[in-house]
């Protein structure tokens, strides 16, 4: 009774920090095209909105990717959740509830890191009018960073998706949601070339690798330590990559609805183009993330109150 409580609030906490992120992004969008320095190198005018400096647009291109990849997630993590109670069929149902137990720590942490990290860029974008009260960005920041904290912090859903929701199936629930994700790469191969589905596919495989490592430490009682360390880095890199591969199927759809005319163009375009943001600036940290899962409890066991205070 108290998880079915606890998935609800820490999914609703993943969502505030969506919101947060949102509402820092259009600031920062809405700040950027009106703040005025410099000359643009895309049109040469001078004292040209900041939004044409190549790095603040990439600013604003990354943040509004993880927004929608943060969003993605929580509507999947509720989807999941519904279907796990109303379906008819058990088999379908336990599938459901799988997916759900599987994603719920994920979208409560990774949603809410990435509502301070999208604060805290609003923060960049605004330079020093973001610590001026009345511009907002400020405050958004102070309202994210308490997220990762509440319903258990960061460290807790990390802990909870390696120690309980990663193995309580023996694995069934993150093997089938990684098989989605490498279907969803040959799909990608007929959208795009080259290095947006090459960070994708191997994206996939590091959280394969992560999966199957930490399924057999958990094997082995003496290992519990490389379990807990590798805690943190293996939720990271499953909301980067499950955020990357909902990108990917929204750029499939987007795709899909271009080819019989539906929609508008530009906006469909711009899904597409999200993705390979995502993909650029997100998915090619996957390898990083990966070494970090990997890098063992007595590493740590060895930084001891001494070492830190050295």
């Amino acid at each position: 009774h108290m998880f079915v409580m606890m998935n609800a609030a820490r999914l609703a906490v993943g969502v505030e920090g969506v919101g947060i992120a949102e509402r820092a992004y259009q600031g920062a969008l809405a700040y950027a095209q009106e703040r005025r320095q410099g000359r643009s190198v895309w049109t040469g005018e001078m004292n040209a909105p900041i939004i044409d400096h190549p790095d603040v647009r990439r600013m604003l291109s990354v943040m509004k990717a993880k927004v929608a990849a943060a969003r993605a997630i929580c509507l999947s993590t509720a989807v999941a959740a519904d279907l796990a109670r109303t379906t008819t069929d058990a088999d379908v149902r336990r599938r459901w509830k799988g997916r759900e137990d599987l994603f719920v720590p994920i979208a409560k942490a990774w949603s809410t890191d990435v509502g301070c990290e999208v604060a805290s860029v609003s923060l960049q974008v605004h330079g020093g009018m973001g610590f001026i009260e009345e511009t907002g960005a400020a405050q958004h920041y102070r309202d994210a960073r308490i997220a990762p904290i509440y319903e258990g912090t960061n460290g807790v859903q990390a802990m909870d998706l390696v120690g309980r929701k990663l193995s309580q199936d023996g694995g069934a629930s993150a093997k089938a949601l990684i098989a989605e994700m490498k279907a969803t790469c040959g799909e990608l191969k007929r959208l795009y070339s080259g290095k947006p589905v090459e960070r994708f596919v191997n994206a996939v495989e590091a959280v394969e690798d992560a999966t199957l490592w930490l399924l057999d430490a958990k094997t082995d009682p003496a290992r519990a330590a490389d379990v807990l360390a590798a805690a943190d880095a293996y939720l990271k890199l499953m909301g980067d990559v499950v955020g990357g591969w909902l990108m990917a199927k929204g750029a499939l759809a987007a795709k899909a609805r271009m080819e019989t005319g539906e929609g508008d163009p530009a906006w469909l375009q711009g899904r597409m183009d999200l993705y390979e943001v995502y993909a650029a600036n997100v998915l090619g940290h996957a390898s990083s993330r990966l070494a970090a899962v990997g890098q063992g409890g007595a590493l740590l066991q060895r930084m001891t109150p001494d070492v830190l205070g050295a």
